[in-house]
């Protein structure tokens, strides 16, 4: 798949205030990471790189439109002229704060898969499955850096506790979590146990990091059938809530597996959090196009649309192996 061929669109949970001490710049990039970009306006905007704010990092093997903010005060030239290396500001506002990892709404993806004539029936039909029961919500590839890079990082310093930069920190502890999560959420489909609720599952409600401890999964199946509740996986760490009954002894021993890691998060303070075992693609849809199937569909912030992706060119292989 060429770049241009997997579009992502970013979108954010608030509207522009249209006044403030922050140009927000839409991006368009194409071949290049966030980073790169971020820095590339820094100089432009004549500012420090960590006074630039953006909500999260986008594939550089994308065509990805992203938002930035700079600090407008010592602003020379119309952010609207901006452009670099494989990207261009496509739109400016303004707005008062500065943009802050995290606080995204979702993205919106467009992307084109190569397949045989013969294969594209059997892979829409898949694609329409995935909109009405949802796919494994897997944390994709890119979060364990390449040839996961990211992950043994998270080993090599939980084993010899020399401590890394501060980049690193964030993405080998981000790794770390998110290698135990994919490890439940595989365990959980090789038990036929991951689209619905357990006893003592910790469901959570569509689209919050609010829940509550199911007693009677027949009770929640309406509002889980619908997509309004969904199971849920740890992301380990400390002060976080825990599932309870047959939900919590399967996560003890997968989690019992990785104790070096478990302590690691521990040791390091990291706050635990839960994550939905499954997503539903929104505003989906498919058809024919050129040599293969055009998808659209949105996903909410923190899910990946290689999990979507898998599911529809091959949902069989559902391993953590597959993924980290």
């Amino acid at each position: 798949m060429q770049a241009e061929e997997f579009e992502v669109t970013e979108r954010l949970p608030f509207a522009p205030e249209g006044e403030g001490n922050h140009w927000l710049v839409r991006v368009r990039k194409i071949g290049v990471n966030t980073d790169r970009v971020a820095k590339d306006l820094a100089r432009l905007a004549g500012c420090r790189p960590r006074d630039v704010g953006y909500a999260g990092l986008k594939d550089r093997h994308a065509a990805a439109v992203q938002h930035f903010t700079v600090p407008a005060d010592r602003v020379k030239t119309a952010p609207a002229d901006w452009r670099g290396p494989s990207w261009a500001v496509v739109g400016v506002d303004r707005v008062r704060k500065k943009l802050q990892r995290g606080v995204l709404a979702g993205n919106a993806f467009r992307l084109l898969l190569h397949m045989a004539p013969g294969a594209r029936g059997a892979a829409g039909a898949r694609f329409e499955r995935a909109m009405r029961a949802g796919v494994p919500n897997y944390f994709g590839p890119q979060r364990f850096g390449r040839e996961g890079g990211n992950l043994s990082g998270a080993r090599r310093w939980f084993a010899q506790g020399r401590e890394p930069g501060r980049r690193e920190r964030g993405l080998y502890l981000s790794a770390a979590r998110s290698y135990l999560f994919n490890r439940i959420l595989a365990t959980r489909i090789a038990a036929g146990s991951w689209d619905r609720l357990l006893p003592g599952e910790l469901a959570l409600f569509k689209d919050s990091n609010s829940g509550f401890v199911v007693s009677d999964p027949a009770a929640e199946r309406e509002r889980w059938a619908v997509g309004d509740l969904h199971p849920s996986g740890p992301l380990p760490g400390t002060d976080g809530r825990d599932a309870e009954g047959e939900a919590a002894a399967l996560e003890a021993a997968v989690l019992g597996q990785e104790e070096e890691l478990v302590a690691g998060l521990r040791e390091r303070e990291v706050r635990a959090h839960r994550r939905a075992l499954r997503v539903i693609p929104a505003e989906a849809g498919w058809r024919p196009a050129g040599d293969g199937i055009r998808l659209e569909f949105a996903l909410p912030a923190g899910a990946f649309a290689t999990s979507v992706v898998r599911e529809v060119i091959a949902p069989e292989e559902a391993g953590p192996e597959a993924i980290s």
